[in-house]
């Protein structure tokens, strides 16, 4: 594939070329890439405004129709708005990405794509057009314009003709257009196959004859050539831009994420064997208990949680030999009376005691209520605060109290 190209260096010394895209200067800190104007079209559409986020496979449709092809082979991309309508850029998916893999193979990177119709000078209320001899493009908006048919000295190009009759309709009839000759050396040209340029003269066509058709100032305003354009910063495919502060970034972190994925490994490494480590011990406790366990008592069954089923042996030594458990009724209101110190007379609606639990139905704030659960914990009892039943009453809440 064979293009033109500018390379600017340093000093700002710009240094032009033409030829294959392998054999284009490397390394440069940033890289745009300009499509001709004749291989964008650029047109309105009205999109939901979620629309305008979507990918241009999504986007594709709304052109269809212009295009004449499937929506598969556009790549369209939403570049602005003008007059209350979404405006598109449609370019052969199949050419660009070609190129774009192209320019990867030689190992440039695109950080922008451009349009070279909207790297045009242009003036609101006035359209310009660049004429290299027998057909040109035109700029007849901030995000809008397109490439026209042949013409000749005295006659313009029809296409342009019919734009300037449908802006008329419309009421956006340019008061003037400002003319810009390309010279052959100017001409762009990007093509799968290396090509000739234009040797067609840059001589300008005849004003008077232009102006008569048109029915529309005309003017010189200078030559084109898209080498020295200035910037533009309407981006056809801007989900490509990359800033240059960022470029090779990747690169010169990569030791340092190596030694962040070693030192993450190891970690994980160090985790898992302390978990192992942890859990190997849990068994070992376990088996000690069970042990224990049925060395007290033989004639158990089965042993599933010797803590637990030790704990109600020893309640029902207690009970035998009558003497009070931690968990029964007076021992534990015994310990939980003092803690409802601060409540009112008449604020304790209700208390009852089920094995080792008693629930006590308060009237009291939420402060109140927290400040009694935090007595209780200091005496080694677990507290939930619940909300009471719905025909509680307002400002009800129900302690839960257990023992550990």
């Amino acid at each position: 594939m064979s293009c033109q190209w500018i390379w600017t260096g340093d000093d700002g010394l710009p240094l032009t070329g033409e030829g294959q895209i392998a054999d284009l200067p490397k390394n440069a800190s940033s890289v745009q890439l300009i499509i001709p104007a004749a291989q964008v079209l650029l047109t309105r559409a009205r999109l939901p405004d979620a629309a305008r986020r979507q990918p241009g496979s999504v986007l594709a449709f709304a052109v269809e129709e212009e295009m004449l092809r499937e929506p598969e082979a556009n790549q369209v991309s939403w570049i602005g708005s003008a007059g209350g309508e979404d405006i598109l850029a449609a370019v052969d998916k199949k050419r660009l990405t070609q190129c774009l893999d192209a320019l990867q193979a030689a190992a440039i990177q695109v950080d922008e794509i451009y349009c070279e119709t909207l790297l045009l000078p242009w003036t609101p209320g006035e359209w310009s057009f660049a004429w290299e001899g027998r057909e040109g493009f035109v700029r007849t908006g901030e995000f809008e314009g397109g490439a026209t048919d042949c013409g000749g000295d005295a006659s313009p190009p029809l296409s342009l003709h019919l734009m300037l009759e449908d802006a008329e309709r419309h009421g956006a009839r340019p008061a003037s257009i400002a003319l810009y000759t390309i010279e052959p050396e100017g001409a762009m040209t990007f093509e799968e196959s290396a090509g000739e340029i234009m040797k067609n003269p840059a001589a300008a066509p005849d004003i008077e004859a232009w102006q008569r058709v048109l029915g529309i100032p005309v003017y010189i305003a200078g030559t084109w050539d898209w080498r020295g354009a200035q910037q533009s910063s309407i981006s056809l495919l801007q989900k490509h831009r990359r800033w240059p502060p960022f470029r090779g970034l990747l690169s010169r972190l990569r030791p340092a994420v190596w030694i962040g994925a070693a030192a993450l490994v190891l970690h994980s490494l160090a985790v898992a064997a302390d978990w192992a480590l942890l859990a190997n011990e849990e068994r070992a406790l376990h088996q000690q208990m069970e042990t224990r366990f049925r060395a007290l008592f033989p004639a158990a069954v089965a042993v599933v949680d010797p803590a637990l089923q030790m704990r109600r042996k020893l309640i029902e030594a207690r009970h035998a030999a009558g003497v009070p458990d931690t968990a029964d009724f007076l021992p534990m209101i015994k310990t939980v009376g003092p803690a409802l110190s601060e409540l009112a007379s008449g604020s304790l609606h209700a208390i009852s005691y089920d094995s080792g639990r008693i629930a006590l139905e308060l009237a009291a704030e939420e402060g109140l209520a927290n400040r009694i659960a935090a007595r209780l914990r200091e005496n080694d009892l677990s507290v939930d605060i619940n909300p009471a039943p719905t025909d509680g009453g307002a400002g009800i809440v129900v302690l839960v109290v257990t023992t550990p």
